[in-house]
């Protein structure tokens, strides 16, 4: 009798054929579709085998678009084998249901697309239930990671809630993408066409897609609704540093409808107001009533978890979250960092006993190798565990993003971005052994009292208080692995200088000092900042801070808008039906023509499709299917309830003319912004 390996691709095959000590595993079983010796068979899916059948192989009529055959909701869903996977598929089968084959080893990614993937082949295959099934979890793909997964796998029953959660998500798609896009469609598409002057227009809408789609045209049309407002700061100049007057408790201007912020005046008048009462000596003098001094600590960020790299590749590799999911998935299968589909920020507390292998084999990494070495020397990884980089109740599948230690060889066949990425994957892993960076502050308050004279809409009196800090970094900390940004080399700013905070922590309580000058600094609001492809993967990651409703945003905490694994084929699904544009070169992400009229035929519908909180409760729902506190039966009747009811509500509508009506009205808007955005 042999044990049976399946994993989801042939390269992962291959390296479990590896660890299991098969000979020449590189290039065997290629033409075959597997790979047997005398007590193991391993073979692969390629990617997914199977998948949903449409709508027409349930019933003929259904190929044809109808508001009379929606909503379609299947009692029992169909599957099919994907025709360009078929020989795969026969192959898997075959093995699969072999009488000689003692035992299956599930070695799929570990997560809920994998288990899918999985799911799908057993049940079309119809691999006997007798046959005993166990799951290989792992988190990377070195060999002491492989068969430490196969001698732990646990029955692939204790695996049935993640598999439920999994068809529930497909399902949801399903019902969702099908019934609602051919709604819409129906209803709308004549509108939309003879608007554009088109000859097709399919309205696609998706349960993440379109929510995702509601965030870009939103903040879209925040910018163009954005008028910028004036407003006056006052500084004084104390010949040597600035500053920077604030409206405090003592203030005459406290609360006065004069002030646009606590820093600034609406009018330029104002500003000028408050110099003329402060000059009554030449020169003016402020007393130094307040001087603090401390050492601040900035303590190592967390673990990189996938959104958190995605949106750092995109910021400073000007790469797609796509691309950057390609290339840590390409260094995961090199064997070089741990499994990239995960949400956790954290190591789990097996992991942290043995994270100094880890660190061990960083010193085989020239870039780093000193640092590494200096862990390893002075023991820093010891206490990890007991520290807020080790938490197992922030990891559901896996844990961070790490470097294994191991691979090196891989990096002489990656690119240079990826070589890039693996370096601050690096970075990020070994600063948290290392101490925080250090910082001497001092913040100085400067005062004068005033006598307003009876002057409109200020206290009678006041003291004015002006603010400045100073910030220098004193000890470098995990800094010298992370690398100091730029403005920190300098201090906070150019003008503190080791020696300019040496110069004000002399100074003493009652001290006066003489201002050079008082100057009106002119400055304005600034519109919300368009999604860059990263900062737009984070939005969807923390779809609670989108939310409005305290009670609601605590309910799905936790739960972002499409998961680690899906977000950025979101993205790249938006892009290619030109619903939005992503600028290569800036990764900034901007709503098309069509892309906001499709919004607008939502929100005039389907409302509820457009908002975070809606989107998020969905994920949330399939989180809890996967850990068992809600049943399938359950989520499976609200999907069903919430798809028929507002499949019919579309049907019942009437509102083509208003929904034109609304394209006129954002039709120039969206032209004189797009001229703006070429430009």
């Amino acid at each position: 009798m042999k044990n049976l390996y399946i994993a989801e691709k042939p390269s992962v095959a291959r390296e479990f054929a590896k660890a299991l000590g098969v000979k020449g595993a590189d290039t065997a079983g290629g033409k075959d579709g597997y790979i047997e010796t005398a007590d193991s068979v391993i073979t692969w899916c390629v990617g997914h085998l199977v998948t949903m059948s449409y709508p027409d192989a349930y019933d003929a009529n259904l190929k044809r678009w109808s508001m009379q055959t929606i909503p379609f909701v299947p009692k029992e869903y169909k599957y099919e084998i994907i025709a360009a996977a078929s020989k795969q598929f026969s192959v898997v089968k075959r093995l699969l249901t072999r009488d000689d084959i003692r035992c299956i080893y599930v070695c799929t990614d570990s997560g809920r697309e994998g288990e899918y993937i999985y799911r799908l082949v057993d049940q079309m295959a119809g691999v006997p239930a007798t046959t005993e099934k166990r799951r290989v979890w792992i988190d990377s793909q070195t060999e002491e990671e492989i068969l430490r997964g196969i001698k732990e796998a646990k029955l692939l029953s204790e695996y049935d809630s993640l598999s439920d959660s999994a068809y529930l998500r497909a399902q949801e798609d399903y019902l969702m993408g099908i019934n609602f896009s051919r709604a819409l469609t129906l209803k709308y598409s004549q509108t939309v066409k003879n608007y554009l002057k088109t000859d097709k227009c399919v309205i696609a809408v998706g349960r993440v897609m379109t929510c995702v789609l509601g965030m870009i045209v939103k903040r879209e049309r925040e910018i163009r609704a954005f008028v910028p407002t004036p407003f006056y700061r006052v500084l004084a100049d104390m010949d040597g540093f600035e500053a920077e007057w604030k409206a405090v408790q003592s203030s005459a201007y406290l609360e006065s409808p004069l002030l646009y912020k606590e820093n600034g005046f609406k009018k330029e008048e104002s500003a000028k107001q408050l110099i003329g009462l402060l000059q009554t000596e030449n020169p003016v003098m402020l007393t130094v009533s307040k001087i603090e001094k401390k050492v601040e600590k900035k303590a190592p960020p967390m673990l990189y978890n996938l959104a958190e790299l995605q949106n750092d590749c995109s910021g400073m590799f000007k790469i797609s979250p796509s691309d950057t999911l390609a290339i840590v998935q390409e260094l995961y299968e090199k064997k070089l960092v741990t499994y990239p589909r995960t949400d956790a920020r954290v190591l789990s507390t097996a992991v942290a006993k043995e994270i100094g292998k880890n660190i061990g084999g960083l010193r085989q990494y020239r870039p780093v190798s000193s640092f590494a070495a200096n862990i390893m020397e002075q023991g820093g990884y010891r206490g990890i565990a007991k520290s807020k980089y080790v938490n197992d109740k922030q990891i559901t599948d896996h844990y961070a993003i790490i470097p294994t230690g191991q691979g090196f060889g891989g990096l002489n066949s990656v690119s240079d971005t990826a070589r890039r990425v693996y370096d601050i994957i690096v970075r990020r892993f070994l600063s948290i052994f290392y101490p925080p960076a250090e910082y001497e502050k001092v913040a100085l308050t400067l005062t004068k009292p005033i006598d307003t004279n009876g002057l409109e809409n200020v206290k009678e009196a006041g003291t004015e208080s002006f603010f400045a800090n100073f910030k220098c970094l004193k000890s470098p900390g995990y800094l010298q692995i992370a690398g100091i940004p730029s403005n920190e080399k300098k201090g906070d700013d150019e003008k503190s200088t080791p020696q300019l905070l040496e110069q004000v922590s002399k100074l003493k309580k009652g001290e006066r000092l003489p201002v050079k000058s008082l100057d009106i600094k002119e400055g304005e609001t600034s519109a919300p900042k368009r999604y860059s492809s990263g900062t737009l993967i984070l939005a969807m990651e923390n779809a609670g801070r989108l939310i409005e409703d305290e009670e609601l945003r605590s309910q799905i905490k936790g739960s972002g808008i499409g998961t680690s694994a899906t977000r950025d084929s979101i993205i790249t699904k938006l892009v290619n039906n030109k619903y939005i544009a992503l600028n290569k070169k800036t990764q900034i992400v901007t709503p098309t023509f069509l892309g906001e009229i499709i919004y607008d035929v939502v929100y005039y519908s389907i409302n509820n499709l457009l908002r975070a909180e809606m989107t998020a409760s969905w994920e949330k729902g399939l989180a809890g299917v996967a850990d068992g506190s809600i049943s399938k039966e359950e989520y499976t009747n609200k999907m069903n309830q919430y798809v028929v009811a507002n499949t019919e509500l579309v049907k019942k509508l009437d509102n083509q003319y208003k929904i034109t009506y609304v394209f006129d009205q954002v039709k120039p808007y969206y032209e004189k912004g797009n001229k703006a955005r070429q430009t």
